[in-house]
């Protein structure tokens, strides 16, 4: 269940004007240095700073992000995909798309409220997506047409379809010890995570 903070939720209860605003937090390498690197990217009217866990973050508007697609909140494990578009002709998305390799990388979306007669955040940001970059498609404009890119992201819930590493196992170990490799091979690689376990009736 999304909390949303007091100033916020008395906001809305006084049903006064409102508007909202969502956040794009990407990292990625860089191909060049191979360092991970950090970009923002909203869907506001140009570049500005916000505070998320503790920690200052710049994010780049000027239609940057043209859209990012509605999230629908359900319990369960899942996993939810998320599009995003964004204009291709933006050099901070230029930068995303063909400076980082963004496939698998981190990223979270959060949302920040405004007071329409300020213009001020009524409250920090908070997140309502965190998952990874899946696919990114770049097509090619028809003439006439703004260039945008397409960014489908994948919640978290993915890490747990993923399968287990395959790696050596301490039976392994001990069979290729055993003088000549005349021992019984067919524990000699087994997918396991944390201690091997132990299989009964074995010496």
């Amino acid at each position: 269940m999304l909390t949303l903070d007091p100033a916020v939720s008395a906001h809305l209860a006084a049903r006064k004007p409102i508007k909202s605003r969502r956040l794009l937090w990407v990292s990625a390498q860089n191909r060049t240095t191979g360092a991970v690197e950090t970009m923002g990217l909203w869907t506001g009217d140009d570049h500005q700073d916000f505070i998320i866990k503790g920690e200052n973050r710049t994010y780049y508007g000027a239609g940057s992000v043209l859209e990012i697609e509605g999230i629908r909140r359900a319990a369960g494990l899942d996993v939810r995909t998320l599009q995003v578009k964004v204009s291709a002709i933006s050099p901070e998305v230029e930068m995303l798309i063909r400076g980082y390799d963004a496939r698998l990388a981190p990223v979270e979306i959060h949302r920040v409220y405004f007071d329409p007669a300020t213009d001020q955040p009524l409250a920090a940001p908070h997140r309502i997506f965190k998952g990874w970059i899946d696919e990114i498609d770049l097509p090619t404009p028809a003439e006439g047409q703004v260039a945008a890119a397409k960014i489908k992201l994948a919640s978290n819930a993915r890490a747990g379809t993923r399968g287990l590493t395959l790696k050596k196992s301490d039976e392994s170990q001990k069979l290729r010890r055993l003088a000549g490799g005349a021992a019984d091979r067919f524990y000699q690689y087994t997918d396991v995570s944390g201690a091997v376990p132990v299989r009964w009736g074995e010496k």
